[in-house]
């Protein structure tokens, strides 16, 4: 077997595998429903990955990592303000949670894991989340007075992101709560606006009579 069929093999049965488990979850899917759906020997699963739990971690994983490169955050000049920036991971940040309901299998497969965390939840926070959570708290931190304490730090960005993932976990409820016309008018962009002037004003009540912190950015965004 050369290495190309062990390459495409192996990402066969991923793609497969995460199809299945977005669509049925981990435990009404078998490992030889997994293979039949790629073309793989049924042997394959536990040469390449061990086990199905090896598996499905692989393959929430390349969930994620498929939507950060689908919707990825803007590359900044190295003077690019705070506000902008806050703006523009707002912006992005709903793109992957709304956006990705066309995107297959990744978006719902994400969310299956976040609202029903396993053993992955921790190893995909490592890869691929905390990362992205760094960015954003480091815009926070260049948005409060530098004499915020670290808790403060922490509560605010977890608020920013609550609010983006808000519009994704309780859509089902805001849809019917509005009008056909009025839900059609929460584009991606309205959405990310709001969310971005609530977010600013919420940090300037926080400390009225304190300047923003201003440090200069110190390169693009990963």
């Amino acid at each position: 077997m050369t290495h190309l069929e062990t390459d495409t093999t192996r990402e066969r049965i991923t793609e497969a595998a995460g199809e299945m488990f977005a669509e049925r979850g981990f435990d009404a899917t078998t490992v030889r429903d997994i293979c039949q759906r790629a073309g793989a020997n049924i042997a394959a699963v536990n040469y390449y990955f061990r086990d199905k739990q090896r598996l499905y971690i692989e393959a929430v994983c390349l969930a994620h990592r498929a939507h950060l490169e689908k919707f990825p955050l803007p590359k900044w000049a190295e003077d690019t303000p705070p506000q902008t920036r806050l703006a523009d991971f707002i912006l992005t940040f709903l793109r992957r949670i709304r956006g990705g309901r066309e995107g297959g299998w990744y978006a719902k497969l994400v969310m299956r894991e976040m609202a029903n965390p396993t053993t992955a939840c921790a190893e995909l926070v490592q890869s691929s989340i905390r990362p992205q959570f760094e960015i954003l708290l480091q815009i926070v931190r260049e948005l409060l007075p530098a004499h915020a304490p670290p808790e403060e730090l922490r509560l605010t960005t977890f608020s920013v992101v609550g609010q983006c993932l808000f519009y994704h976990f309780a859509d089902p409820v805001t849809r019917n709560l509005l009008s056909p016309s009025d839900y059609a008018a929460l584009s991606i962009e309205r959405l990310a606006e709001h969310i971005t002037k609530f977010c600013l004003a919420a940090i300037e009540q926080q400390t009225p009579t304190m300047p923003a912190r201003r440090k200069p950015h110190t390169g693009a965004a990963k």
